[in-house]
């Protein structure tokens, strides 16, 4: 979908840059597999999710041509349809899915008006909202940041165990970063950190959403 959205609006000067906050090993087959035409790269150490307070995927913002950030960080055209799933049959509610795709068009037309009309988009907020719709990293945040990076550095030097122990206390200073926490977390032989524990997390939220709406009119 990123990939179609990036031929139909190129022409206009449009760019997606993809990020991947995973180990290189994780996320390099499928950026291989995929093949964008666009810039696809690998964080492994978050330092994009530190400085915009990325935590989740999939989440963007929007940075215009002077390069000020137009919108901030938030849910990229996702629907957690996935909590309706039945795990037994592996099905989903027709519902649940008209609303994931409800959201993904939502939030592409919203893309593809701002890059017809820049500025004069209604999708493009303010400064004054934009800080206000800014979620500032507190001191748990930064140091979580710290742990989290301090821990792929002691993975990379053969110290798993003194890894685990930091991106684990990473994981508890900031448990809504879900990017974190997969990055640690088991793998199912698909490469998807999505066994017992994922649902146990998941099912934490209670009426919490795990995907947040965007600011945008319509999103379900």
């Amino acid at each position: 979908m990123w990939q179609d959205l990036f031929d139909d609006l190129k022409h206009r000067g449009f760019v997606v840059i993809a990020v991947a906050l995973d180990t290189a090993e994780a996320a390099r087959p499928w950026i291989e597999a995929a093949s964008p035409a666009y810039p696809a790269l690998i964080d492994p150490e978050h330092r994009l999710a530190e400085l915009f307070n990325f935590v989740n995927v999939p989440q963007a913002t929007w940075i215009d041509e002077a390069g000020r950030i137009v919108r901030p960080p938030e849910t990229a055209g996702a629907y957690e349809a996935f909590r309706y799933r039945n795990q037994e049959t592996g099905t989903t509610p027709e519902a649940e899915m008209t609303k994931r795709d409800a959201a993904r068009r939502i939030y592409y037309d919203a893309v593809r008006d701002w890059a017809a009309n820049g500025a004069d988009s209604p999708y493009v907020m303010s400064p004054a909202e934009i800080r206000a719709n800014l979620d500032r990293p507190t001191a748990e945040i930064a140091e979580a940041h710290a742990r989290f990076q301090l821990g792929v550095h002691l993975l990379g030097l053969g110290r798993g165990e003194e890894a685990a122990r930091n991106m684990a206390e990473a994981s508890r200073l900031h448990p809504e970063s879900w990017a974190m926490w997969r990055q640690a977390a088991p793998r199912n032989v698909q490469g998807y950190a999505a066994g017992d524990d994922f649902w146990t997390r998941v099912q934490a939220l209670g009426d919490q959403r795990y995907y947040p709406p965007p600011s945008i009119p319509g999103m379900p």
